[in-house]
């Protein structure tokens, strides 16, 4: 069975190709799209919202400790001014957690995370500007860090990274604007100040983003070779172990599943049957009608022996020329005889030509059969070598018959 048997879009020639061409560009030129920018966020969506819900939790706690400290060490005025907007963080914050902890669209995923950020950033801003004097410009400052240390760590697109630091800038902005202790030309200076901090965190980001998805790309890449590499190799041992004529198992496959289910001991556990199955006189089928005849003539003898025993436990393998081996495990004598026949008269039914028979006008087929029952110790080899005592004697008995090891062989009429 093929290891790439289940679908698997990263092995689509497509996505392939378009990996390629996007390994063999500049590492800032690389742009996910499409099924591969899917298969990315689909790769680190696990990661990012374990990254969001822990920073969403921790900027909440810190906010409740924060207010605590301040309501035991400020004056009651102004620590109780700090109050509502630093209530504002908690429930939204958990409210991201919970809208982070299974995969949305991403349009919800978006949504959610900047209108959060955006109401976390609003508060912490709210608490300086409610307590006025040094508090204004200091939770300015502290709204800035809160959301550089978002864009840093959320492995999230790029839009939603710009839209972050845009409404943190904005913010800051408006609010210095409104700051009674600065006039407009420092406010805008320093909002250019913190913007470049800002556009160079964005930046960084961008980067650790490319350098992510370059890894993804190159993990998608080795992930295909690896799964190339290892369906040839299944395609190899298929070959080493098939005969190509016929498509069924050849001898090397037959042998060494024989040493595989013998083991070291020489005891089939459950005891088992081997039929030695010989065409009569192929030789001559080939004389007279051809090598290619001959070939179809195997390949239709193979596929009745096939119909005729249990898919599911019973194996069968070219073994010579024109000989084929079948091992059926768990049987009896009367069992593995009466499979034999039935492979014999599915052949002879089949009305294969062969005019230069001496026992039929049509292909007919020898079978030796040897049995081991469970507590018997008897090697592969040798129940192998007492089937083909048992096929020697069918075919010094006259051919087209079923011989059990040991039996006499009985008189036996055959369809001409």
């Amino acid at each position: 069975m093929s290891r790439r048997e289940h679908f698997d879009p990263q092995y689509e020639p497509a996505i392939a190709a378009e990996v390629d061409q996007l390994l063999a560009r500049r590492t800032r030129d690389i742009r996910l799209k499409g099924e591969i920018m899917r298969l990315f966020r689909a790769r680190i969506w696990s990661q990012t919202a374990k990254i969001i819900r822990a920073w969403m939790i921790w900027v909440a706690l810190l906010d409740v400790l924060t207010l605590t400290v301040n309501i035991l060490i400020l004056p009651s005025a102004i620590a109780y001014r700090m109050i509502l907007p630093a209530a504002i963080i908690p429930p939204v914050a958990m409210a991201v957690v919970l809208l982070w902890r299974k995969p949305q669209a991403p349009s919800v995923q978006a949504a959610s995370l900047i209108a959060g950020m955006f109401l976390i950033l609003l508060s912490v801003a709210l608490v300086g500007v409610s307590a006025g004097g040094e508090f204004y410009e200091r939770h300015l400052n502290i709204m800035l860090f809160v959301a550089i240390t978002g864009i840093i760590i959320f492995g999230v697109p790029l839009a939603w990274t710009a839209t972050i630091a845009a409404m943190a800038l904005g913010l800051y902005l408006a609010f210095q604007l409104r700051n009674p202790a600065i006039d407009l030309g420092s406010a805008v200076a320093a909002t250019l100040f913190f913007a470049s901090g800002i556009f160079a965190t964005v930046a960084a980001r961008r980067i650790i983003t490319i350098l992510a998805q370059k890894t993804f790309l190159f993990e998608l890449r080795d992930r295909r070779r690896v799964a190339e590499l290892a369906e040839a190799n299944d395609r190899l041992a298929f070959l080493a172990s098939t005969d190509p004529l016929t498509g069924i198992a050849n001898r090397r496959w037959m042998t060494e599943t024989l040493n595989r289910i013998w083991g070291a001991d020489t005891r089939c556990l459950g005891g088992a049957a081997m039929l030695m199955c010989d065409i009569d006189y192929f030789k001559k089928l080939n004389d007279h009608l051809g090598h290619a005849q001959g070939d179809r003539c195997l390949v239709e003898v193979a596929k009745i022996i096939q119909d005729n025993i249990r898919r599911d436990c019973d194996l069968v393998a070219r073994y010579g020329g024109e000989e084929f081996l079948v091992l059926l495990p768990g049987v009896n004598e009367d069992e593995a005889y009466s499979v034999g026949e039935r492979i014999r008269k599915g052949v002879e039914a089949a009305a294969i030509r062969h005019p230069g028979s001496s026992v039929s006008r049509r292909v007919t087929l020898s079978i030796g059969v040897a049995v081991q029952t469970g507590d018997e110790a008897i090697s592969p080899e040798k129940l192998q070598g007492m089937a083909d005592e048992a096929l020697y004697r069918a075919k010094q008995a006259g051919r087209n018959r079923v011989l059990l090891y040991g039996q006499e062989p009985a008189e036996h009429k055959s369809v001409g």
